[in-house]
């Protein structure tokens, strides 16, 4: 059947790239110290120079994502409030 995708704090990956950085290591290595696969660990780094603001910005763009996806659901459940009691005053006593 098919594996469980396995997911990861973003300060597990901050912390994971600041290793990689500080460590001198390379990024083969530290992935196999934390158990990731060097591909994960790769994007992260790369993510990481890219996002605005460094790694403090991959944390940004994270919980930026995650706020976005709460505004979508608030949104839904708002329209759907809206509807029921619009149901529910239209109905006669």
């Amino acid at each position: 059947m098919g594996t469980q995708r396995r997911k990861f704090t973003s300060e597990f990956k901050q912390e994971a790239v600041t290793l990689v950085r500080r460590s001198g290591q390379s990024a083969n290595q530290v992935a196999k110290e934390l158990g990731v696969s060097q591909t994960a660990l790769s994007r992260w780094l790369r993510e990481a120079t890219t996002a605005p603001g460094g790694p403090k910005g991959m944390l940004a763009t994270e919980e930026l994502r995650a706020l976005r996806r709460e505004v979508t659901r608030l949104r839904m459940e708002r329209d759907i409030l809206k509807k029921a009691a619009a149901f529910f005053a239209n109905e006669p006593a």
